[in-house]
């Protein structure tokens, strides 16, 4: 019983170690890793010995100075490099171009910057608000004078009184203000013969209601009413409404 347990024991050793990854003869380079390292360098060592090796130029260097800071030269420089990396190369042309063409120099702001010269021309600023501009060219008695020169050229224009009425029809104002009654208040006598048709005919001639007023108290209204318009005997021709005349009047 011993000699199979030793079997069996030895059989199962024999079987784990079967099952065990295969552990790399060189240990150098570590699991996973290989000699490409080394390949890569052992040729580059090789290509620099034979003279094959290819070796980046330096970037040209120009010999011409640099131009003034704040110049418009060097505003259109530093322009064009940051157009070169953030837009399109014919924004750079263009925008140093211009700055190469204004001839005007950036004012960089500081306090120690002199003040502006005040341009004392006909098509420069005015010197109206500066008080020794103004008392080396002016005097209380040449203002006092040129007042006097202006106030000759007043014009005193008298009130007039209003122009007349030229017109001789109805007052529809007056008629308005002098009727109290509301619209549809039945207070003439009207014929209902082809009545609808008279009243469309006759209203739809007039763009303005007050001239269909105007029209219908000149043909007799409101006791008569020989076109129609006022079929609800109302004394209103064509729903002209007397409201309006009768607010103003009050």
């Amino acid at each position: 019983m011993m000699s199979i347990r030793i079997v069996l024991g030895a059989c199962a050793v024999a079987a784990v170690a079967a099952c065990q990854p295969t552990v790399p003869e060189d240990t150098r380079f570590g699991v996973g890793f290989d000699q490409t390292f080394d390949a890569q360098r052992a040729n580059r060592d090789a290509a620099l010995a034979n003279g094959t090796a290819v070796v980046p130029t330096a970037p040209g260097v120009s010999a011409q100075p640099l131009p003034p800071a704040g110049s418009a030269a060097d505003t259109a420089a530093q322009t064009t490099a940051i157009l070169a990396q953030t837009g399109l190369p014919a924004d750079a042309e263009r925008l140093a171009a211009a700055a190469n063409n204004s001839g005007i120099a950036p004012v960089e702001a500081s306090p120690s910057n002199p003040a502006p010269a005040v341009i004392n021309s006909a098509t420069g600023i005015s010197q109206e608000n500066s008080f020794d501009a103004v008392s080396g060219q002016r005097s209380i008695e040449s203002d006092a004078a040129r007042i006097a020169a202006n106030r000759a050229q007043y014009q005193v224009i008298q009130p007039q009184a209003l122009p007349q009425r030229s017109e001789t029809g109805p007052n529809i104002v007056a008629y308005a203000l002098g009727s109290s009654h509301a619209i549809g208040t039945k207070l003439y006598k009207r014929s209902k013969f082809n009545g609808k048709n008279k009243y469309s005919r006759n209203c739809g001639k007039y763009s303005h209601l007050d001239q269909a007023q105007s029209d219908f108290l000149a043909a007799g209204g409101p006791q008569k009413d020989r076109n129609g318009m006022d079929p609800d005997g109302d004394g209103y021709a064509c729903t002209w409404d007397p409201t309006v005349y009768r607010t103003l009047g009050n």
